[in-house]
């Protein structure tokens, strides 16, 4: 893929019967382990919103401190880390395991609680007449994660999602700087769903870190989050998510993470290639269509065509697909 591929961007479609109901435009950066953009759909180097797309980032310090090992950290625990979770009881439990290891409890995290993204479970809380802690947040693996730097650094608990606490200051901030090639020492973040600081980064930048992740070699602080995410999927998402789907189906050829608004990443350990992706309306199932299509061009998963629309009785009424 050299020279680059400037190419317009994706433009995912909707249809019902044979008409087209809606339409979405992707932006996409594919970068090489060396930072170069090899591929490019639409404005690869527009400024994004990582959200969620950049956990694997965030918890490298979890890594790189020593906590992961100082606490005797598994694949399960290193893949919540990195994960945005569906609040299901395999994840919940082990959340709370993880608390019960550092000496803490819910209220211990800053994330907010909510019901489970999973429909089931949410279901199965409300009819028991349960309340969702803070173990519940679809974020709360990547927290206990900060919480356990925290106790390993001897860093306070308090106001650890503050821009200035040591703990974004000196490990989640510059790691997320170094990785994706850019200087944010003048910017301002915003806010994320959980409460961390979220910052904008150009889109070739993402792609970037994420072939960094890809192409370190066995063994690192990336390669081990890396390999749990691989080792455990249904913690990276859940039973019904797209990135639990996809880690399985690529068997080890692809790990990817979504974002909120219309957020994809992935990295292709065996290229060393990065892919990062950006719906420009913010729609999911124009970013899942566009990173499912784009996997399966590069080759980390069988062509399996667009996704299918159904009414409530199960009929086929349109598609969602990658014009």
């Amino acid at each position: 893929m050299s020279p680059v591929s400037h190419l317009p961007p994706l433009v995912v479609e909707v249809t019902r019967g044979d008409r087209l109901e809606s339409r979405h435009e992707v932006d996409v950066a594919i970068v090489d382990a060396d930072g170069r953009l090899v591929r490019a759909h639409g404005d690869a180097h527009r400024e994004v919103m990582p959200r969620s797309a950049c956990k694997p980032v965030q918890a490298l310090p979890l890594v790189t401190t020593g906590a992961a090992d100082a606490f005797s950290l598994g694949s399960v625990e290193l893949a919540l880390a990195c994960a945005s979770h569906d609040g299901e009881p395999g994840h919940v439990s082990a959340v709370r395991a993880w608390l019960d290891r550092l000496g803490l409890d819910a209220g211990a995290l800053a994330c907010g609680s909510h019901l489970p993204m999973h429909a089931g479970s949410a279901a199965d809380m409300v009819e028991a007449g349960d309340t969702p802690d803070q173990t519940h947040n679809n974020c709360s693996g990547k927290h206990v994660g900060f919480l356990t730097v925290l106790r390993h650094l001897d860093l306070p608990l308090d106001g650890y999602l503050d821009p200035s606490h040591p703990l974004q200051a000196d490990h989640v901030t510059p790691a997320l700087a170094e990785a994706c090639r850019v200087d944010l020492a003048s910017q301002v973040p915003g806010i994320d769903g959980c409460g961390i600081p979220v910052w904008s980064v150009p889109l070739d930048g993402l792609a970037g870190a994420w072939a960094g992740l890809g192409s370190a070699a066995a063994g690192t602080p990336a390669t081990r989050l890396l390999d749990a995410m691989r080792a455990e999927p249904f913690h990276v998402a859940g039973s019904d998510r797209t990135c639990t789907r996809i880690i399985r189906a690529a068997s080890g050829s692809a790990v990817v993470k979504t974002g909120a608004e219309g957020v994809f990443c992935a990295a292709l350990p065996a290229s060393g290639l990065g892919l990062g992706l950006k719906v420009r309306d913010g729609a999911r199932r124009a970013a899942d269509a566009a990173v499912l299509h784009l996997l399966t061009d590069l080759g980390c998963l069988p062509d399996n065509g667009p996704e299918l629309l159904r009414n409530r009785a199960g009929t086929i009424v349109g598609q969602v697909r990658v014009a």
